[in-house]
């Protein structure tokens, strides 16, 4: 999985330099910091020390809430890596006196706002963007917008090379953009090795640990789990009210499990949010009412959009033992304050993306982390 790094000491492809849209710059200063690791420890920082990728830029804001984005550094040449997290809604601005917090739109506003002000000048463009902007709103079922695969496009026209993501919602939508480049990776091993560390008395064997997958759109997350790592697979099937509509959405009237039994088993469950929580945690819930040891919960994405209040209530009821996540979009203060919560750091591997695209390296061990699963697991019971 981790590229080998003497192609440090062969001429990449152009120099490395990172911009951090407003509310990105904790996930690109820890990419920064593992980057300028790999370089001085190579034969290129042997003759040149690097102290920092990133680029000073801004997007100041008018007090009617018009935007600007600015970039006080040269990009004329660079292999240029803009990190953008649309979820963080912890950054606000004023308008009007008010404190306003930036929405998805706004976020995506800024990163074209400063694509725009490179005007044309880097050699090579790449939009890092762990949780795609409008990736749940990725088809059409009626009169209705596609907002993931409008913003692709109009990426691609702005000059935009490739786009790295993780885990989208439908990876099919870059058949939107079939000559642009589009990256889509897992935390799977980070996730479990996170878990691993927390819990170091978990078992990864078929005796003692089942998957279950929430419900039918997240089943190839979780086969790959259940198939890494040799365990059974059991399934959630969400029955909706196909009668009404909450919110754009049909409710959730029950959840049918499909599978064998969890009576005694530590019981894993993936998926590639938790924004409510809602039905994660009544599917929590039914686990143990059917005999589950322990449940553990992990998402890509941790935007608990209501609070962790609920997740405290459930956790000290014994409905859940722990929720892994990752640190590629924003997750709320009160989240460090919670015992149940493990947080994954994605930083590294993303370092390991960067470097391996600026020396044109392959990818491919990249996308796929089953061998470092298997040594993981190896480790556990050597």
């Amino acid at each position: 999985m981790t590229p080998d790094f003497s192609v440090f000491g062969e001429t990449p492809s152009a120099p490395i330099a990172l911009i951090a849209t407003p509310g990105a710059e904790e996930l690109a200063e820890l990419i920064d910091k593992r980057l300028i690791k790999l370089f001085n420890d190579s034969h290129l920082g042997k003759k040149l020390q690097k102290s920092t990728f990133l680029l000073k830029t801004d997007c100041p804001r008018f007090t009617n809430g018009d935007a600007k984005g600015l970039i006080y550094e040269t990009v004329r040449g660079k292999d240029l890596y803009f990190i953008c997290d649309p979820g963080n809604h912890g950054v606000t601005y004023k308008m009007m006196g008010m404190d306003v917090p930036l929405t998805p739109d706004e976020h995506y506003a800024n990163l074209k706002r400063l694509i725009c002000a490179c005007t044309g000048k880097p050699q090579r463009m790449t939009v890092i963007m762990p949780m795609l902007y409008g990736g749940r709103q990725h088809r059409r079922n009626a009169r209705e917008s596609l907002d993931c695969a409008m913003m692709l496009q109009e990426l691609q026209s702005m000059g935009v090379n490739d786009i790295i993501t993780f885990d989208a919602h439908d990876p099919r939508v870059q058949n939107a953009v079939p000559n642009m480049g589009f990256d889509n990776y897992f935390a799977h091993y980070q996730i479990l090795k996170s878990m691993v560390r927390k819990y170091p008395d978990i078992k990864l064997d078929k005796n003692h640990l089942m998957v279950i997958s929430p419900d039918e759109g997240a089943m190839t997350r979780n086969v790959f789990y259940a198939s890494v790592l040799g365990l059974d697979l059991g399934m959630f099937y969400k029955r909706r009210d196909y009668s009404t509509i909450v919110n754009g959405r049909n409710p959730i009237v029950a959840h049918e499990y499909i599978g064998s039994s969890v009576m005694g088993m530590d019981v894993f469950v993936a998926d590639d949010m938790i924004a409510t929580g809602d039905s994660i945690l009544k599917l929590a819930r039914e686990i143990k009412e059917k005999g589950a040891q322990r449940v553990f919960l992990a998402a890509t994405f941790s935007l608990f959009t209501e609070g962790v209040e609920k997740f405290n209530k459930a956790y000290e009821e014994g409905v859940f033992d722990g929720v892994i996540s990752t640190n590629l979009t924003y997750r709320i203060p009160e989240l460090k304050d919670c015992s149940w919560f493990v947080e994954a750091d994605i930083s590294k591997y993303i370092s390991f993306i960067i470097a391996a695209a600026n020396f044109n390296e392959s990818v491919s061990t990249l996308l796929d982390p089953s061998q470092k699963i298997r040594e993981l697991v190896a480790e556990l019971y050597k």
